[in-house]
């Protein structure tokens, strides 16, 4: 029988907690025990005196098992249960198309997905734009359609990993979010809750991205690989460029309607094509479903190119109360906002650097996006065609096209878009789409 306080206390001075500590604590905050100061208190002796990788991991567990774990063993699938994760950013399409490439290539994928949160899009908020389509099945269609489909991109439920829900609250509001443990904790405390074998993170840097500094995404990745691998789940980590909106949309219908040309072939973008590559291909080899990196792109491209892949993500679609004919008709299910017209060019010159995140704001104003968690989306709104790193204008070329509910809203977008974007005489150097990878090996400096 251990205290709170007294827990807190330890931490606090800087020395070790037990994995009974922790897993005390936790159940703790499940049931109401531990106070919501106490919860504070802790969180804050952690940001300031941090958690080893062992801590970490115990931590990690607890909340995961502080609710529902998902057991796929009764349904005896042929294939591995497989996720990916992403930090966040500004036209990050990727779960939509890597699910249905995954399983095309015989992986399962119980996606659990979020929303928005802040400049960031949110895949259920996407997946929202598709009329009909359940981002809360129960339990009973969430795994009928994993088994039958191959995948399921869903939202949280209650009952997965409640612990962090409460802790997460806790640190928006006493400025603990920050904390590189913490943030591992939370966001593999509810992946691994699914039930996975293995999983690939996809970690942003760069003017769109959630960590502030390349350094601060390294640790990052390091800390996920590193807890997810002690917890039992084979994960590794690509740290990806964000200093530019990934795909050429940013939104929710507008990158719906960019996922079905993707995966159709009508259309993919050449940056947010190897980004999803890699993040398949890394899953593949981490699932045994490949023996390699070019033995995994091999098959994903034949998953493209077959179109199996865009028939897996129209039966998802489908199973989950969508429309059948997506993929023929998107533009009658995902209509664009009545004001949809380019933003020109007011200079020549090339596009030398992107403000990212205000790009994403800019999204998030037009309606695209919560300023308050009431808020209701407005599903249409969003960027499109957007313009790329490099590129050379004239004066009067279309930069991206503005799709708002009015011409104020429109105009008020305009500018902010003009704002972020700067123009220069010479070519800025050109930035690699995944800077680098982060398995096991990489971190071992830095032991469990």
């Amino acid at each position: 029988m251990y205290l709170p306080q007294e827990i807190i206390r330890q931490k606090r001075d800087g020395h070790l907690l037990s994995n009974e500590q922790i897993q005390f604590f936790v159940e703790g905050i499940t049931s109401g025990k531990v106070s919501e100061g106490q919860i504070a208190a802790l969180a804050m002796a952690i940001y300031f005196n941090d958690l080893t990788m062992s801590e970490r991991v115990a931590f990690t567990q607890a909340m995961q098992h502080s609710g529902d774990v998902l057991n796929w063993d009764d349904l005896q699938l042929p294939g591995p249960i497989l996720d990916k994760h992403s930090t966040g950013g500004v036209g990050d399409v990727v779960s939509l198309m890597l699910g249905p490439m995954i399983a095309a290539c015989g992986g399962y994928v119980p996606m659990i997905s979020g929303r928005g949160l802040g400049h960031t899009g949110g895949t259920l908020d996407k997946l929202d734009s598709i009329p009909g389509y359940n981002t809360h099945p129960d339990n009973p269609l969430f795994r009928k359609v994993v088994k039958e489909v191959g995948v399921a991109i869903i939202g949280q439920t209650a009952n997965l990993a409640p612990a962090d829900k409460r802790v997460y609250g806790i640190r928006d509001v006493t400025a603990t979010v920050e904390s590189v443990a913490m943030i591992t904790c939370s966001i593999l405390s509810k992946k691994l809750a699914a039930g996975l074998d293995a999983l690939v993170m996809d970690v942003k840097v760069g003017s769109g991205a959630f960590m502030p500094s390349y350094e601060k995404s390294k640790e990052l990745a390091e800390s996920i690989v590193q807890v997810a691998n002690g917890a039992g789940v084979a994960t590794s980590a690509l740290l990806t460029d964000m200093n530019q909106v990934l795909a050429s949309t940013a939104g929710n219908a507008v990158e719906v309607r960019e996922t079905v040309d993707y995966l159709t072939g009508r259309y993919r973008n050449p940056r947010l094509h190897q980004v999803t590559m890699d993040l398949c291909a890394e899953l593949l080899v981490l699932g045994k479903l490949a023996d390699s990196i070019p033995a995994a792109r091999d098959k994903l491209s034949l998953a493209l190119e077959s179109g199996k892949a865009a028939e897996i993500f129209a039966e998802m679609v489908s199973a989950l109360g969508g429309p059948t004919d997506l993929l023929e008709k998107p533009a009658s299910y995902l209509p664009l906002a009545p004001v949809s017209k380019p933003v020109l060019s007011p200079q020549a010159g090339t596009i030398s650097t992107m403000n990212t995140r205000e790009l994403g704001i800019a999204v998030v104003k037009l309606g695209g996006g919560r300023q308050r968690a009431s808020d209701t989306i407005d599903y249409q709104v969003g960027l499109s065609d957007i313009v790329t790193l490099g590129t050379k204008v004239d004066k009067g070329q279309p930069l991206m096209t503005i799709h708002a509910q009015s011409e104020t809203d429109w105009q008020a977008a305009a500018e902010h878009v003009l704002a972020n974007l700067a123009w220069s005489a010479e070519t800025p150097e050109k930035m690699p789409c995944v800077y680098e990878r982060i398995d096991l090996a990489s971190c071992q400096e830095k032991p469990l």
